[in-house]
């Protein structure tokens, strides 16, 4: 496992969270994992396409990533996609921070980033269950 880097598991583990979204989310949820996807597909193009400015790309994909989840909240005012919320705006915030203040990325940056994008997709994991499990029960007292 050492030639697998950090990066590549939480891109993973975003990938699942999101596909298991979509697999057993409501439509909040399903919702919420296209655009997390498309977070995560531009987050790591820009990597490959446009290195030189990974830095402004991210900046301006998290704070539009927020903007659309915060009309997802909005609109359905699930109490996962406010735990969602709160996440980004720390992660545009510490994106912002070393963008204006030009420090370069370091290892406290990409912790705080991970462990961040991290409980974003807790969030929309532990929402998906509840709604998965909200319908199974409703289910059944309808059955």
């Amino acid at each position: 496992m050492p030639d697998l880097s950090l990066r590549l598991l939480i891109n993973v583990f975003s990938i699942l969270g999101a596909l298991f979204a979509l697999w057993k989310g409501g439509v909040a949820e399903r919702a919420a994992a296209v655009v997390v996807l498309a977070n995560v597909i531009i987050g790591q193009s820009s990597e490959w396409f446009a290195p030189n400015s990974e830095a402004v790309i991210r900046l301006i994909n998290d704070g539009l990533t927020a903007l659309v989840l915060l009309g997802i909240t909005v609109r359905y005012a699930a109490l996962w996609t406010g735990g969602v919320m709160l996440f980004f705006a720390a992660q545009f915030s510490l994106h912002s921070f070393y963008l204006v203040t030009e420090r370069p990325s370091d290892y406290l940056h990409a912790l705080i980033n991970n462990i961040d994008f991290s409980g974003i997709i807790w969030c929309l994991i532990i929402g998906t269950a509840v709604a998965w499990r909200r319908r199974v029960v409703l289910a059944q007292a309808d059955g």
